[in-house]
């Protein structure tokens, strides 16, 4: 497999500078959703580069500095838990795709972003389904955006210890589920993620 087709794609296109847009935590019941945007150097060869969710957490932890140093430019951002309440998780993700893509020093002229729904970033922007698995740029992206967001559900696992983020990073676990059953939500959590969760058994 070719890892950077869709870049060079896009540059035979005209496109001077691109970038890689994914995010990580749609599906959790708290905490923000995070999203990062990476450009990479054309053929940039990163050891062990895979779809975030293919890797280890220590795996992941190893090639967040590589990616980082290798990077042209990248940028991480994040839609809070209010905003995700406030406009909808798919809202809130498009929101924090525009802050990490509006946070790079570079300015790309062509964005490839993972998934199948067009967030409004300005420039021309190449859709990819399961891109973190296609493309260096966004698995670049990925591995940025799951490592961030984990690290922060590891900083409110000590702010809110009776939920375990550190386990389960705000997924609705079996044990998150019964932690949020004991204790209720704390502010960390999507309230808009839990009305079935605490009204019918936690049957979606």
């Amino acid at each position: 497999m070719d890892w950077h087709q869709y870049e060079n794609e896009a540059r035979a296109a005209g496109a001077r500078v691109v970038c890689g847009i994914d995010e990580a935590g749609r599906g959790p019941l708290a905490g923000p959703v995070c999203a990062a945007a990476v450009i990479l150097p054309p053929g940039a060869q990163i050891d062990g580069l895979d779809d975030s969710k293919k890797l280890s957490e220590k795996k992941r932890e190893q090639l967040f500095p590589k990616i980082r140093e290798i990077a042209l430019d990248s940028c991480i951002a994040y839609a809070s838990v209010e905003e995700i309440d406030a406009y909808n998780i798919l809202q809130a993700t498009f929101l924090a795709m525009k802050r990490a893509f509006d946070g790079l020093r570079l300015r790309p002229d062509c964005a490839l972003v993972d998934g199948n729904q067009m967030p409004p970033l300005g420039v021309e922007t190449r859709l990819i389904v399961k891109g973190d698995a296609q493309s260096a740029s966004i698995a670049a992206a990925s591995i940025l955006a799951k490592v961030s967001r984990d690290r922060l559900m590891r900083e409110w696992d000590r702010e809110y210890p009776a939920y375990q983020f550190a386990k389960h990073k705000g997924y609705g676990t079996a044990l998150h589920v019964a932690m949020l059953r004991e204790y209720g939500p704390c502010p960390a959590h999507r309230k808009t993620f839990l009305k079935k969760i605490l009204t019918d058994g936690g049957k979606s």
